[in-house]
């Protein structure tokens, strides 16, 4: 069996940064439905495309590729007076987009000065040119029903 389109591929692989540095050492397994669903992004999925259970991978991309370009607009500073008390660098805070009222972005505490915080909404791989390896693990055929739970769930 090939990857192609409504196929649950599962992955073993690495993320390393220009310099060989792994960045996802804990993080080594990834099970997605492969076909244009955004479960995963599309050079990685061009890449996989046609593999098989066994087949090993390798593909560098630039940050536009991946995890995207790093955005300066995306970086914010907070007056501590409208955070909550217990805020620490590390800390992950879901907020409403000011601008729409309807986009959710995920924003990082960075820094905490005197006054203020400082958050990222940048994925933390943003504008990094990033090599993926691996090994295609297991391949699976859904039905129809199995693939619509799927959809359902993550969207």
């Amino acid at each position: 069996m090939k990857i192609t389109k409504d196929v649950l591929v599962c992955l073993e692989y690495r993320i390393t940064d220009e310099e060989g540095e792994c960045l996802n050492p804990e993080d080594s397994e990834l099970i997605y439905l492969h076909g244009g669903y955004d479960h995963v992004f599309a050079a990685l999925e061009t890449c996989l495309e046609g593999k098989e259970e066994g087949d090993l991978f390798k593909a560098t991309f630039a940050p536009h590729e991946a995890f995207g370009v790093y955005r300066e607009d995306l970086l914010v500073k907070v007056p501590l007076s409208e955070l909550p008390e217990d805020i620490f660098v590390g800390m992950e805070m879901e907020t409403e987009d000011e601008e729409d009222g309807e986009e959710k972005r995920i924003y990082l505490v960075t820094e905490i000065e005197e006054e203020y915080a400082l958050l990222d909404a940048n994925h933390p791989f943003a504008g990094l040119t990033l090599t993926f390896e691996g090994e295609v693990t297991e391949l699976q055929v859904l039905s129809e029903e199995a693939i619509e739970e799927i959809l359902a769930h993550v969207h």
